[in-house]
């Protein structure tokens, strides 16, 4: 493999900022594949010798690549390229679907199936009153054998009959639409919070860690409420993306 000094120049005539121009270019590198995952980097103080930066500049670049979960410090081992974050697409699709047009192996754990009663938001979400029993679904969703997200989905009692083997095959609003559940619309809130511990334990983060979280209501043709799921996902491997125009 070529050297990294024969494939990233600092421009010192450049107005932009020496950490954000090596950060930049070896951003690129990670994210065209001539850096796969796995790939370790010598030592923060060896690069900034090696590019003429400061210690605290290599130091910041290396930080900025961190946050953005392209990058990974494990104790020794050193700094490690990570997988490229998985970028979600805002559209009706389920997580499988989307790994799998992605070009991803999507792999479920199914962690409980069982039927519940209605409360809070599950219940308003739904349009049911409190107490009337629902089927919820808790799964833990992989990316090439990486856990990502962890899903809990509300479906109203007898909608559709779920094996366990299914859920653990396809996605679930590939299941709903195979039992003859038209899928016309839905609303979703995108946020943020810290992991609690038994979150960072299933998804492979410390405790504390930032997840991204959804929550979202399908409903089908006729507007009825389907299906409320509520979502978290590692921040640090997932992002979500959308598209605005001006009118």
């Amino acid at each position: 493999m070529e050297p990294l000094a024969h494939r990233i120049t600092i421009d010192r005539s450049s107005p932009v900022p020496l950490y954000f121009q090596f950060a930049q270019q070896l951003q690129d590198l990670i994210e065209s594949g001539e850096l796969p995952p796995g790939t370790r980097l010598n030592n923060e103080i060896a690069m900034a010798d090696q590019f003429g930066l400061s210690r605290p500049t290599m130091r910041q670049a290396m930080q900025h690549l961190v946050n953005k979960g392209l990058l990974a410090r494990k104790r020794g081992v050193g700094t490690q390229v990570v997988t490229n974050r998985i970028r979600r697409q805002l559209e009706f699709t389920s997580l499988h679907e989307d790994l799998e047009r992605d070009g991803r192996r999507p792999r479920t754990q199914v962690l409980s199936v069982e039927t519940v009663p209605a409360e809070g938001e599950t219940a308003a979400g739904l349009r049911l009153a409190e107490g009337t029993p629902v089927l919820a679904l808790e799964r833990l969703r992989f990316a090439d054998d990486q856990p990502i997200a962890l899903l809990h989905n509300f479906l109203p009692e007898g909608l559709i009959e779920l094996t366990l083997e299914e859920l653990a095959e396809a996605g679930l609003y590939q299941l709903m639409r195979q039992s003859g559940v038209g899928l016309s619309s839905a609303e979703q809130t995108i946020g943020a919070r810290r992991a609690t511990v038994a979150e960072a334990g299933l998804l492979g983060e410390v405790r504390g860690a930032t997840l991204l979280t959804m929550t979202r209501i399908a409903y089908d043709g006729s507007g009825r409420p389907v299906e409320y799921g509520r979502h978290v996902y590692r921040a640090s491997r997932y992002s979500f993306e959308m598209t605005v125009s001006a009118h």
